[in-house]
């Protein structure tokens, strides 16, 4: 049984159609990538799945169909979304942020929630090192390292990614990889979507690729990495001939 399967969906905001009829499904286990050009309707794509724009189609998650789809609801059922933007509270120390990660939890009274601290401490060694410092003071790199890290506080059973690269130095980019391929080893399912193709289809057992709106390629990861329509695709162009 699938973790994620999303059937026709498409996303609009007014009239303008961002995501058409896209259907898509994540394995356990499984790492999927959806990588496209800007304006592809990448980042769309998983704003609907999380219900945070208007969309139709169906999304089932974990065999039942995702109804509620407020933040709370979300993470209670073990699904998590590390958003574009983080979303951090900037006033707050790192460890508060993390420990924010786990409140559902918390709520349940679950007693592990020290444990797992400690493991994102372990994963991301600089977030130890600035646990007592206001979030909103930290570099770009720290603060998504930060939001990846709260996410995990939540214990996810499948974790949404929305452009972790973005702005980032190439040495952070590659921690963030490393860190997403350890838990991709320690069976977290993934769905991550990102500018970075290359790094994103070496990290995933699976792609799909975006083009304004539709998707156009889906296969293996190491075969897309490979394909040269796929860097047409990433780049804006259609190829001229396709087989």
């Amino acid at each position: 049984m699938s973790v994620l399967e999303v059937a026709n969906l498409t996303v609009r905001y007014g009239a303008v159609e961002a995501v058409r009829n896209l259907s898509l499904t994540v394995g356990p286990g499984e790492a999927i990538t959806l990588i496209g050009p800007n304006g592809a309707g990448k980042s769309s794509t998983l704003k609907g799945i999380v219900g945070l724009v208007g969309c139709s189609g169906s999304v089932h998650y974990q065999g039942q169909p995702l109804s509620q789809r407020t933040p709370e609801a979300l993470a209670a059922k073990g699904l998590v979304m590390v958003p574009e933007k983080r979303e951090l509270f900037v006033s707050m120390t790192v460890e508060d942020n993390l420990l924010l990660g786990a409140f559902t939890r918390y709520q349940r009274r679950e007693k592990s929630i020290a444990q797992d601290l400690e493991w994102v401490y372990n994963l991301f060694p600089r977030l130890r090192e600035r646990r007592w410092q206001l979030a909103g003071t930290m570099s770009g790199g720290e603060q998504q390292m930060l939001a990846i890290g709260r996410a995990l506080m939540g214990r996810p059973k499948l974790l949404l990614l929305d452009e972790p690269s973005l702005g980032l130095a190439p040495l952070i980019v590659q921690e963030i990889f490393r860190i997403l391929a350890e838990l991709k080893a320690q069976g977290v399912p993934i769905l991550l979507v990102e500018q970075n193709a290359r790094m994103a289809l070496k990290l995933a057992d699976r792609g799909y690729v975006l083009e304004a709106g539709e998707l156009v390629m889906e296969g293996r990861g190491q075969e897309l990495l490979h394909d040269p329509r796929v860097i047409e695709s990433y780049l804006g162009i259609r190829a001229q001939s396709q087989t």
